[in-house]
């Protein structure tokens, strides 16, 4: 497999962006991948731009062994859709943003959905935890560590 540069966006780059930049490269740890990933996260917005992730999501990461140590800073369209191979948007609205930041069908073609990669998730979208409680936290990585495998799987696949 060649190396692949991935983005994981979403709002504000201090919840579920961040903990899928720390579930996949747990796994691909894991599976011996990780020199053939180069993985990173970003938001939307610069609401949070030089802040760590949610102290809320580190602490429900941690639990299940992921560190959350990126720090927030905003997509910046230029650069990312030139530089990495797939941008993948936690939500549908996060994909409608994304397209519209894009440049040309090129860039278009880098965008995907982070549960297109999931097999048996319940939901369509990884849903923002930021203003419900503890549950929503472990939703959210409940999807991430299932789309995260997907993800590891496609990669194996078509690469």
């Amino acid at each position: 497999m060649e190396k692949k540069k991935i983005l994981f966006v979403c709002l504000g780059n201090i919840c579920r962006s961040p903990a899928a930049e720390a579930v996949l490269k747990g796994m691909a740890q894991r599976e011996g991948l990780a020199d053939k990933l180069e993985i990173d996260s970003a938001g939307l917005t610069d609401y949070h731009e030089g802040e760590p992730a949610d102290k809320r999501m580190q602490v429900h990461a941690k639990k299940r062994g992921y560190q959350l140590t990126s720090l927030s800073r905003p997509v910046d369209p230029i650069k990312d859709f030139d530089y990495y191979d797939m941008i993948i948007g936690m939500d549908d609205q996060n994909i409608r943003e994304l397209e519209r930041l894009a440049q040309g069908s090129q860039a278009v073609s880098k965008i995907f959905k982070m549960t297109d990669f999931c097999h048996d998730c319940s939901l369509e979208e990884v849903p923002d935890p930021y203003y419900g409680g503890a549950e929503g936290f472990e939703l959210v990585l409940d999807l991430l560590e299932k789309s995260c495998r997907g993800l590891i799987d496609f990669l194996k696949e078509h690469v």
